[in-house]
């Protein structure tokens, strides 16, 4: 995993750790927010002060309190959770709810990288395959050796055309159609189907997509009216 998504999965490590070890430390709020125009503002819908933190991996969270109509809330009504001012997590409902393509799979919250022009995740899979795959994601990981047996990709959030997107090989090759030298790079190497590749090439699409002037922005595509927060 790339830093960013590594210093993730410490810092929620150690909010579990810490959690289960009853350790005495400044309180962790979660800001929640409905609508992308909310999360972009900073205009959280609620709040809550140290909420339990279940991580059934460094990228599949649960928010939950003893208070079982505000866990309804929290996991059917909110599309964004946020610890403090730096790490932002997604509703995966949401996406199952408003995007199609690859999102069936998806469970929990999930941390997002984003800016205004682009968003994207981390999301793994059971190394046994499909059929196992909610089992192995929903039963919680406890040690680093389950942790490396799930295999972990590259999730692209395509505003335009309203899906959700895992980054394989065919997928890449078509977002960098809008950069026709990194598409030329990608395609014309040996091991273009190998997963570092893929990784390499994905990350070098987000940073050249973020300095487009021509990529549109995140809330000139979305319509934050398509999710039902009643």
């Amino acid at each position: 995993m790339n830093g960013l998504l590594r210093h993730i999965a410490v810092i929620i490590l150690t909010m579990v750790s810490l959690q289960a070890l009853a350790v005495e430390e400044p309180h962790d709020t979660v800001y929640f927010y409905n609508s992308w125009e909310q999360m972009f503002c900073q205009e959280p819908v609620g709040m809550l002060v140290d909420p339990f933190i279940e991580a059934h991996s460094p990228f599949q969270i649960y928010f939950l309190i003893d208070d079982e109509k505000m866990n309804y809330v929290i996991e059917s009504k909110h599309v964004f959770a946020a610890l403090g001012d730096s790490i932002v997590f997604i509703n995966s409902k949401y996406l199952k709810e408003c995007f199609d393509g690859d999102v069936n799979l998806l469970y929990g919250y999930i941390p997002l990288m984003f800016n205004d022009k682009v968003a994207y995740f981390r999301f793994g899979g059971h190394p046994y395959g499909d059929s196992n795959y909610e089992y192995g994601l929903r039963t919680r990981w406890s040690d680093e050796r389950t942790l490396n047996q799930i295999s972990w990709y590259y999730y692209y959030i395509d505003f335009l055309r309203h899906k959700v997107l895992k980054v394989n090989h065919t997928v890449l090759s078509d977002l960098l159609k809008d950069y026709h030298d990194l598409l030329m790079r990608y395609e014309g190497m040996k091991d273009y189907k190998k997963r570092e590749v893929i990784e390499d090439y994905f990350l070098r699409y987000i940073d050249r997509a973020t300095s487009d002037v021509m990529h549109p922005y995140i809330l000139d595509l979305v319509d934050d009216s398509e999710w039902n927060t009643n």
